[in-house]
């Protein structure tokens, strides 16, 4: 049998102006051609397109028949508009996801607390891999530092002995906004990405970061200062710093020397103010790595026992906490120290011989100048008295030092980022004297302290959360702290305040100046507690709390006395029953009768 070939006339006419197909003159009916052969022919035709097929052939299974009808139907579908403009259309959809897809793959953007004052918010997890990128994001210059590069540390295990990373583990984590909850309104932590331990070990810089333009800071020391009191500005234990040197302070050089605590005498805790034992100084000068401190004057918090600590932090991290005699008095109590003055992790010092009589102006001593006490010490991480620390040392230090290469980073206030805010904040509270804080924010106000604003970027705040320091201890970090301290020495002990005059002052000289962080990452890695007088406040509260006292009467347990007094003594009045008129009855004949009369 040869290949006999049929050809199709087929027409294309608009219907309703919608519908394509294939019709005759007499409503669509096929006709037959004379010659046998199958034909559509149409009497008026608009447009025709003829083509030939190939005759499917008799002798032909059904299955290759269904295939044919179902091509031709296909094709026929195919030809109408409806469903070519829907299949264009599903194309189109399917190309425009596509770019949409790839185009915000990569888009990470991180929201932080400067996004309601329209402030750009850098990401702080940004990883720099062969020096190519600051990691610091800072819009600066930032010194380079001799920190190991992270494609030139040495491969550390994940989690199998044999895989090795290449980048660090953290280089692909966005930041997260802590979630929403209504019940929670308030401040609270958000994720970190932190690496393991080991890790962290691995990422420890080499060498120290090099000091811009200082390089070697010695501190003033006059064993004959004769006291002149609170009226000149200062204290004995600073020195009384004129303005003058305040201000020489400020000129920072190769070479300097300032006041900076302890002036009395020629080694820090001897004879200064501020005095301790040889055996505890001993102790502490033996401490040549990494020291987490923190202090508590007054007995004025509880003493709060670090969590999830590693066991190669408990073997070469420094745990020292500061006391006062009237706090080692407590301790005693409710507490055991052992021979060796160890309260679990805690290396607990008595401190002697006050600078001041504020328990809080105390607690900056050991705050700021951790170098003096501890002249061997590379890092350090400060925590308040009121805080639990729940990470490990190394940790901290890798995700907020060692990988965004800086040397000190303290958390930003969470609300308030103006100092004249922070000001009325701390006089509405009494956190101090209120003429004292408007000395000091009009001394600041003429030496050029403006509010906050977008204009002071790449500073995101200029109110610290002050209760977390974590730093390496070179000359320039020790400078800021040591001229932070002076201020808060000269002017009151709300270091808040002086904070950004500091910063500021270092910046214009040397462009150096600290990380800041966000609050919610602080409240990560420690965890707040309430000071001790509001904690005993409650308690005591809940003692003198009685609770009702229980009766064999139900009735009394349920309406008190003066309430059965009071309905014993005016009684409900009964009231009269009101009659009801007789006309207004529905059953009353003369409504009967109405109704009747209105149907005649």
């Amino acid at each position: 049998m040869g290949d006999e070939r049929t050809t199709y006339c087929i027409t294309v006419e608009r219907m309703n102006g919608s519908s394509l197909g294939l019709r005759s003159s007499s409503y669509g009916s096929l006709q037959f051609a004379q010659n046998g052969g199958p034909a559509l022919q149409i009497q008026t035709p608009p447009v025709s397109v003829s083509f030939s097929v190939r005759k499917t052939p008799k002798m032909l299974s059904p299955g290759i028949r269904d295939k044919d009808r179902f091509f031709s139907r296909f094709c026929k579908m195919l030809c109408r508009r409806r469903i070519g403009m829907l299949l264009v259309g599903m194309f189109c959809l399917g190309v425009l996801g596509s770019l949409t897809f790839f185009c915000t793959k990569e888009d990470d953007t991180t929201p932080g607390i400067g996004s309601g004052l329209g402030i750009p918010i850098h990401d702080t997890n940004t990883i720099a891999i062969g020096g190519l990128t600051d990691i610091n994001s800072r819009t600066s210059p930032v010194i380079t530092s001799p920190f190991l590069r992270l494609n030139e540390m040495l491969p550390v295990p994940i989690s199998d002995s044999r895989q090795m990373f290449t980048e660090h583990p953290c280089a692909n984590f966005s930041f997260m906004p802590p979630p929403i909850s209504p019940k929670r309104t308030g401040p609270r932590p958000c994720p970190v990405c932190y690496v393991s331990v080991e890790q962290a070990m691995s990422f420890i810089p080499v060498k120290p970061s090099p000091s811009p333009v200082l390089r070697n800071l010695e501190f003033i020391s006059d064993e004959n200062l004769v006291d002149r009191g609170l009226s000149s500005g200062g204290s004995s234990f600073g020195g009384y710093p004129s303005l003058l040197e305040r201000d020489l302070s400020y000129d920072i050089r190769d070479s300097m020397r300032i006041h900076c605590g302890f002036v009395k005498g020629k080694k820090p805790g001897l004879g200064t103010g501020f005095d301790i034992d040889e055996y505890d100084l001993t102790a502490m000068e033996s401490c040549s790595g990494i020291v987490v401190a923190s202090a508590i004057f007054g007995n004025y918090d509880i003493l709060q026992q670090p969590k999830n600590v590693s066991e190669q932090a408990k073997q070469n991290v420094c745990f020292f906490m500061f006391v006062d005699e009237e706090t080692e008095a407590y301790m005693k109590n409710y507490t055991t120290v052992d021979e060796s003055k160890h309260v679990g992790l805690w290396r607990i010092v008595v401190v002697r011989n006050l600078p001041y009589n504020d328990a809080r102006r105390n607690g900056k001593v050991p705050k700021l100048l951790l170098h003096r006490l501890f002249p061997n010490v590379r890092y350090s991480i400060w925590i308040d008295g009121k805080l639990e620390l729940v990470k490990d040392p190394y940790q901290i230090l890798e995700r907020f030092l060692w990988r965004k290469n800086v040397t000190l980073a303290i958390s930003r206030h969470y609300r308030r980022f103006d100092v004249f805010e922070e000001a009325e904040a701390n006089k509405a509270a009494g956190k101090y004297d209120n003429a004292s804080i408007d000395y000091q924010i009009e001394f600041y106000k003429r030496e050029g302290l403006t509010h906050y604003s977008s204009a002071k970027l790449p500073f995101t705040s200029d109110v610290p959360e002050g209760c977390v320091i974590i730093r390496e201890h070179i000359p320039i970090t020790n400078l800021f702290t040591c001229l932070w301290f002076n201020e808060v020495d000269r002017f009151t002990a709300r270091d808040q305040l002086s904070f950004s005059t500091v910063r500021d002052k270092i910046k214009r000289k040397v462009g150096w100046y600290p990380d800041m962080f966000l609050d919610c990452e602080r409240r990560n890695f420690v965890v707040q507690a309430y000071h001790r007088e509001l904690l005993e406040q409650r308690e005591r509260a809940l003692k003198n709390r009685h609770p009702p006292a229980l009766t064999d009467d139900p009735f009394k347990r349920l309406v008190t006395k003066p309430a059965i007094s009071e309905l014993t003594r005016n009684p409900p009045r009964k009231l009269a029953p009101v009659k009801r008129p007789k006309d207004r009855k529905s059953g009353s004949k003369r409504r009967r009768a109405k109704a009747t009369n209105s149907f005649q």
